[in-house]
């Protein structure tokens, strides 16, 4: 069975360095405006710049400059641009602090099936991170993708042998780990954590209702993951 995981709030802690840069920010920009105007034109900004600049950390300082220029009507200083860039090295730099029990998981799972990480973001962003998190030697491969759906998950399957009825996918978001595999008849996980980007969330689904299992952590998805491939090497 392949079994492929998301990087950043599934494996690690990751959401929580954007709501402290998100802060910063703020705190930089609260001379002009009021926050909730300033976070209303920062998303707005980060989705109109996904196609430029995809996902990650780098785009999303890009992402504060351009606001804060509008924002300000280009009256922001090249001292408060340095502060904005400075946010975006904290995040770069930040320790990768695996979340509980994930280390423990993936030795077990590791140890009977193909393993890989399929994630969004910078590719030199997220292989640092991987290799930095001490979790690197679990995978046998990494997929950096610029978007998670239906057609990226086949290409993946295809291109590890895998078949979708073969294939778990576990992560902590419902828009890109999990609904798009259950629309190609896989397998998938989710594990929320406790911070959602607004652009990741979706409403008005369950796990009843769309054929995927919630838990809160992994080391509760492993007995479920090898039930299933029980269930797979036995048909």
């Amino acid at each position: 069975m392949l079994l492929a995981f998301d990087a950043d709030d599934t494996l690690w802690h990751h959401e929580t360095l954007f709501a402290t840069a998100g802060e910063g920010f703020r705190a930089i920009l609260r001379a002009y405006h009021d926050d909730a105007f300033i976070d209303e034109r920062l998303h707005a900004t980060e989705l109109e710049n996904l196609k430029h600049f995809g996902y990650g950390i780098k785009g999303f300082v890009l992402s504060m400059i351009e606001t804060a220029i509008a924002l300000t009507e280009q009256r922001i200083s090249g001292a408060e641009v340095q502060r904005i860039i400075d946010l975006g090295r904290v995040m770069l730099s930040a320790p990768i602090e695996p979340l509980p029990g994930v280390a423990e998981a993936l030795t077990r799972l590791s140890a009977r099936h193909q393993l890989v990480v399929v994630t969004k973001g910078d590719l030199f962003d997220q292989e640092t991170k991987l290799a930095r998190s001490g979790l690197g030697h679990h995978f046998v491969g990494m997929e950096v993708v610029s978007q998670k759906d239906e057609a990226t998950y086949r290409r993946l399957l295809e291109r590890r042998g895998a078949s979708p009825d073969a294939f778990v996918m576990v992560g902590n978001s419902l828009k890109s780990d999990v609904l798009p595999v259950v629309a190609i008849g896989g397998r998938a996980v989710h594990i929320p954590y406790a911070l959602t980007w607004e652009h990741e969330r979706v409403h008005g689904v369950s796990p009843e209702s769309h054929g995927y299992i919630e838990v809160a952590t992994l080391a509760e998805a492993v007995p479920l993951i090898e039930s299933w491939a029980t269930i797979t090497s036995t048909t």
